[in-house]
Parts: C-alpha cells; sequence; structure tokens
C-alpha cells in the first residue's frame, strides 16, 4: 500500500483557460474541472463570501484530517509481520490484487452518484469505508477479511472524484483556481503529516503496526464526523443543473413539447456522449488520452507492489512512511515546475513523453535489480515525481479546448479505461488465478511494458518530428511559431462547431 493511492492527492484536475500553471491531483486519478469561459456564468456564486468562504476552509479541514492515516504507508509491512503473519505469496497474488478490482467496479457508479447525489453522501460513504478497513485491518485475522478490506479500498479510491469536484460548487466559476490551490494544498498537507507523523511514531516511539493502525482508526473516524457536517451543495455538473440553465418558461413548455422517450436524449450527460467521438478525432487530446491511460496504469501498478518488493529487498528496514513524504514532496514540486515548462507541445510532445517514459523504465529495472534499499527508495521517489511533471501538462492539453462538463467525462472515461487495463494485467500476471508472478517478476514485467511504451512513443516522435520539418518551408520559415508555455489552445478547424451544430469550447 502506498499513501497515494488512498487520498484524493490524487485528486482535483483543475484547469482554467487562462492559466499558466494548471492545479493537478496527485495520482493521481480522477474527475478533471475546467473553469467556465466567462466569470459572469449564469451559475456565479451570489451568496455572501463569508458563507462561501467558511464552506471552503470548512472543506479543506476535512481535506486535510481525511489524509492523515499515519499508518497507511506501512499496511503491507503489518499484513507481513508477525502480529498478522501473511505470506509474502498471499499479499502478493490473493490480497492486493482485490483492491484493482474494486476500484475498476466502483469507479463508475461512484462518478455518477457523485454528481447525482450531490457529493455529501459519497463523501460520507468514503469515510465509513475508511473506518471499516481500520477496523478489519485491526479485528481481521483472516484470508478473506483482509480481502474485504481492500475491497472497500476500492470503494475509498472511487469516491476520491466526489471531493475533487465538491469545492467548485461552492464558489462562482472565477475563483476555480484559487480554491482548487487551497484544496489541493490542505490534501498534500495531509499526506505530507501523515506519512512524516507514521514514520516518527515507528523508528521514534518505537510503537508497534496494532498502534499506528488505532491511532489511524482516530483520525478517518474523525474525517467521518467532518463529512457528515459537510453542507449539501444545491447544484452540480450533471444532473443537478444551476436554476437558470434547468428552467425553462411555460410559453418554452407548450411551444416545445417533448415526449418522454426524448428527454433523455436531451441530457446533458447524453450529449457530452455523443460528441465523444468528435472530440477523439483531436490529435492533441488523443495523445494525452493515450498517455494519461497506459501510463497511469503502469505507475498505479508499480505503486500498488512497490511496498512488497521493498520489504522483499529488506525486511529489516522499514521507512516507508520516509519514502513517501519525500515522493509526495518532489512530486509537488515538479507538478508546479511543470506550469513554467517552455516546449513546444504541438512538435516535442512526443518526444518528451518517450524520454520521460524511458526514465521511467530504466528507474523499474534498477528497482527490480538492486538489494540495496537506499537504491530502491531513491528510484521510487524519482519514477513517482518524473511521472507527476507530466501530469499538469497533459490536464492542461486535455481540458484547455474542451467545456467543463465535457473535460469532466473525458478524465472519466480515461481513468476508468485505465483501471480496466490494470485489472487486466493484475489478473494475468499477479493474481494466483493467473500466472501468480512473485513481486520481482511483476518488476520485470512493468519495466518492459514501459519499455514498448518507450519504443512507441520516440517513433511517433520521429514521424511528428520529420513531418513537421519537412512542412516548415511551406509555412514561411516558422513564423506560424506557437508559445512555447502552458497557454490556451488556439482556435483551429478542430474546434469548429460539432455535428451537432455546438462547439467543442461552447
Amino acid at each position: 500500500m502506498v499513501a497515494e493511492n488512498f487520498n484524493t492527492n490524487g485528486d482535483e484536475l483543475v484547469v482554467e483557460k487562462s492559466m499558466k500553471l494548471p492545479r493537478v491531483e496527485d495520482g493521481d486519478c480522477e474527475l478533471a474541472i475546467c473553469a467556465s469561459d466567462s466569470p459572469s456564468a449564469p451559475e456565479a456564486f451570489q451568496e455572501e463570501p463569508r458563507k462561501w468562504k467558511c464552506a471552503v476552509i470548512f472543506l479543506c479541514v476535512f481535506g486535510f484530517m481525511s489524509s492523515i492515516k499515519p499508518g497507511e504507508p506501512f499496511i503491507t509491512p503489518y499484513l507481513l509481520s508477525e502480529e498478522k503473519n501473511f505470506t509474502r505469496v498471499q499479499v502478493t497474488n490473493e490480497i492486493t490484487p482485490v483492491l484493482t478490482y474494486s476500484y475498476m467496479a466502483m469507479l463508475v457508479p461512484a462518478f455518477l452518484l457523485t454528481d447525482f447525489l450531490r457529493y455529501k453522501p459519497v463523501l460520507v460513504i468514503q469515510g465509513l469505508s475508511q473506518v471499516i478497513i481500520w477496523l478489519l485491518l485491526l479485528l481481521g485475522t483472516s484470508l478473506l477479511q483482509m480481502q474485504f478490506m481492500e475491497f472497500f479500498y476500492g470503494i475509498t479510491m472511487a469516491c476520491r472524484v466526489a471531493y475533487s469536484s465538491y469545492i467548485f460548487s461552492l464558489v462562482s466559476p472565477v475563483l476555480y483556481q484559487r480554491v482548487a490551490s487551497y484544496s489541493r494544498t490542505s490534501v498534500l498537507l495531509g499526506v505530507f503529516t501523515s506519512s512524516v507523523l507514521g514514520q516518527l511514531c515507528l523508528s521514534l516511539g518505537n510503537i508497534t503496526y496494532y498502534t499506528l493502525s488505532s491511532i489511524s482508526l482516530g483520525f478517518v473516524s474523525l474525517g467521518l464526523l467532518l463529512a457528515i457536517c459537510l453542507p449539501w451543495p444545491k447544484r452540480s455538473l450533471f444532473f443537478n443543473r444551476s436554476q437558470e440553465k434547468a428552467s425553462k418558461t411555460e410559453l418554452d413548455k407548450m411551444n416545445s413539447p417533448k415526449s418522454s422517450g426524448s428527454k433523455w436524449k436531451e441530457s446533458v450527460l447524453v450529449q457530452m456522449l455523443l460528441e465523444l467521438k468528435h472530440v477523439a478525432k483531436m490529435s492533441n487530446l488523443r495523445l494525452w488520452s493515450l498517455w494519461w491511460i497506459f501510463n497511469s496504469t503502469g505507475y498505479y501498478l508499480v505503486l500498488f507492489y512497490v511496498h512488497i518488493l521493498w520489504n522483499k529487498v529488506y525486511p529489516e528496514m522499514v521507512y516507508n512512511g520516509g519514502v513517501e513524504a519525500a515522493s509526495t514532496l518532489l512530486s509537488a514540486l515538479t507538478s508546479f515546475a511543470a506550469g513554467y515548462a517552455k516546449i513546444r507541445w504541438n512538435v516535442w510532445s512526443e518526444l518528451v513523453i518517450a524520454i520521460i517514459t524511458g526514465i521511467q523504465a530504466g528507474l523499474l529495472l534498477l528497482m527490480r535489480t538492486t538489494t540495496n534499499i537506499w537504491v530502491c527508495y531513491v528510484s521510487y521517489v524519482l519514477f513517482r515525481s518524473i511521472y507527476q511533471f507530466l501530469v499538469p501538462i497533459a490536464t492542461f492539453q486535455i481540458a484547455s479546448s474542451l467545456t467543463k462538463e465535457l473535460c469532466a467525462l473525458v478524465f472519466g472515461i480515461n481513468t476508468f479505461l485505465g483501471t480496466i487495463l490494470k485489472s487486466i494485467i493484475s489478473l494475468i500476471f499477479s493474481d494466483k488465478r493467473g500466472l501468480g508472478l512473485d513481486v520481482h517478476s511483476q518488476f520485470l514485467v512493468y519495466f518492459i511494458y514501459f519499455t514498448i511504451l518507450t519504443v512507441v512513443y520516440f517513433f511517433c516522435a520521429a514521424v511528428v518530428i520529420i513531418r513537421h520539418f519537412r512542412n516548415r518551408p511551406n509555412e514561411g520559415g516558422g513564423a506560424n511559431e506557437l508559445p512555447t508555455e502552458l497557454t490556451p489552445v488556439a482556435a483551429s478547424p478542430e474546434t469548429e462547431p460539432l455535428s451537432n451544430g455546438k462547439s467543442v469550447k461552447s
């Protein structure tokens, strides 16, 4: 287990069309929301500033407290210790794979229920799941109970989308970027504090894993109470539209009668699904969506199993909390630095992706072959942080030319497809019903996976670069150079009106 997998760090992916620094949830994964094109959008928040500020502060406190689980980086050592006494084979091939399957099964229901129920009930479900997780860890002794623990972890991961999008229901679109940074910071501080606290308790306090898990149960119970106290938003993205957009005059209703069978076809969610086919034809969106699907799959598989690898390399040394804290901090720095990267992404995207993916493949090979735990730790920190460098770039490249509804749907589908791929790989290589490989063999598979991706990206980069320089004389010697930093995508034929008469950026 790793701390990143089970907090909302993974979580709001926010892009405002005029910003240069996209905000991104760690890891990783989740719903992305674009700011509205106009600060004076109809759904602009009209209530007193003090009221929404208090709501945002309370939500940030909730995000911080719900992220503090000091025992989380040490779940795998706990399961393998004498306190629980599970074997490494059981943890690798029977317990951990359940997490991926559960996450895949719950992702779509959580995505839809989050919007339909307006966030709060899903956050309460997430809080309940976390309480059940730590109760099972404290009281459970059987293999089946630990599998149920992983099942509830999958529910917790799927419910992260509620926190990621909740905060946007509290304020007007012009404030999206600011409040997103607040919620993002609160979660990062929670993850960092949790990892440091867990490591200090274990290293200096000389406490048992059981006691550390009891402390975690106390924090998640407090998080559940805070979730119950959260305000209930009146609007959401798809099913609960703002009053101005949702209402029609009586004259409109009389002049345009609709049958019950046709109403569902005009819903926002269905309209967005119909537009996905057109969006898929946009090369820039296709590239970064595919990167999101394939690279996030390998990234999270590594995170799911790296603690088992550490235990096998050097069982006596357990600095999981310190390593997670360091990787969280460095990931935040690389995500921030991505906002200032001056690169012509229309030309060099594939090459940059290929280089970073190649470095990740090398780090995986190093983790797989080394017998030095410190080399393994450092390789993991670098692996995680350089992935986070590309996440905000991918977020901006995908979201800058889409409406916020379509943006959320595209990221949701990308995450779901990546989860399906993770489940397939886990079933084939990790699950005892498949090959049931040990952790070192699995990391060899991940190395091969990233190597194949690297080769494909380099091939695509060569095609794009050769095509660019061949066409350059016809473009007036580079007169049409595009900006080199993260700025909004310029209008192009790809953003012309869609098949139903609407624009992608409408």
